[in-house]
């Protein structure tokens, strides 16, 4: 990554570089994570909030790094797919629903109303066209996913399912994928619990 040309980097992945004056080659990026402002000093790739100056966790700034290094500049498509639509995401499937969908459904169960605070205090974007309860988030500048949770009734539980805009692959690996599936979920029921 420190040997890519930052500016193209920025461009591919929809985030903004400031160069400074004398080199170009060195600068910083300036993006949105999970909608906390981030930056990136290049090149020596250090990952800051912007807000508080504090190094990210180191899986978070894992995946900072996948996304500037895979993202090919495919805009996002509006369509969601499940895990197992992703490359080789059917292998894995069960194991994801078990640590997203799983967790997500026990913890909110019939109560759309707190699922719906817990998703708003996440910054979730409301959509209506999914399930009895939906809320999508902006993980990366080109990456958004979206959590689905259906109201259960007395001959079935109530399930949640997180889903993934169909150019995901363009932006991360499957396994980024499945990170960003068990982050919106801590955060959820982070949120939630409080």
């Amino acid at each position: 990554m420190q040997s890519s040309d930052p500016a193209e980097l920025a461009d591919r992945s929809a985030v903004e570089y400031l160069p400074m004056e004398a080199d170009s080659t060195r600068g910083e990026f300036r993006l949105e994570m999970w909608n906390r402002p981030i930056q990136v000093s290049c090149p020596e790739m250090l990952v800051r909030d912007a807000a508080s100056g504090q190094e990210l966790p180191t899986y978070l700034q894992a995946m900072l790094y996948y996304y500037l290094v895979t993202c090919d500049g495919t805009p996002a498509s509006g369509q969601w797919i499940a895990f197992s639509e992703l490359p080789d995401g059917r292998f894995y499937a069960q194991a994801f629903q078990g640590y997203t969908g799983l967790p997500l459904a026990q913890a909110f169960g019939e109560d759309l109303s707190a699922f719906s605070q817990a998703a708003e205090t996440c910054l979730g974007e409301r959509r209506y066209t999914f399930g009895d309860k939906a809320y999508a988030f902006q993980a990366l500048p080109r990456v958004a996913v979206m959590v689905v949770l259906w109201q259960g009734d007395e001959d079935f539980s109530s399930t949640c399912q997180v889903l993934f805009d169909s150019s995901v692959s363009h932006c991360l690996p499957t396994d980024a994928c499945a990170i960003l599936g068990s982050h919106i979920t801590k955060q959820l029921i982070k949120a939630h619990r409080r």
